[in-house]
């Protein structure tokens, strides 16, 4: 189903959502081939100065789970700014964002009385945003050949892995 069909389904929220999880799962792998890269963590230079990381935290049969971000830190958290973690589902060829900062899960942001609708608007709008970003990433020129193997610092490497274990 396309972002368009999904659009037409009267008030079908859910419908839209997954048609954005397919669409961003196109993306993603049109632009980085996730199923093809040996490595876990890469940088895509291009002339703008921004550096783009892509690191996959961890590996399953099914899934890989994805840090999208750039090389800015926020000056507040001291987190990388913008950032999103990434559940790819290779078999379903899905991709979605489970949350966009350390700590920020759906629980830290909406509460855990959220109503089901709630988390769905939530969910919405990461993944709107995702799929945006992912169109001007490809814009940019980022691809499969600005890629190129990162050693991650030692000192991170802690940091990532925790990410994904509580989202």
């Amino acid at each position: 189903m396309s972002l368009s069909d999904a659009i037409g389904m009267k008030g079908s929220r859910f419908g839209y959502l997954m048609a954005l999880y397919a669409e961003n799962h196109l993306r993603l792998q049109r632009m980085f081939p996730l199923d093809e890269l040996s490595g876990d963590h890469w940088i895509s230079r291009i002339d703008d100065g921004l550096d783009l990381r892509l690191d996959i935290i961890e590996r399953h049969p099914y899934t890989l789970e994805v840090r999208l971000t750039y090389e800015l830190t926020d000056p507040l958290t001291g987190e990388l700014d913008p950032s999103a973690y990434l559940r790819h589902y290779r078999d379903a060829r899905m991709s979605e964002v489970t949350h966009c900062y350390v700590g920020r899960r759906w629980q830290d942001a909406l509460g855990l009385e959220a109503s089901a609708r709630t988390v769905l608007g939530h969910r919405l709008r990461m993944n709107v945003f995702l799929s945006k970003w992912l169109q001007y990433l490809a814009e940019q020129g980022h691809s499969r050949f600005t890629l190129e193997p990162r050693q991650e610092p030692e000192r991170l490497r802690g940091r990532i892995a925790s990410a994904c274990v509580d989202a």
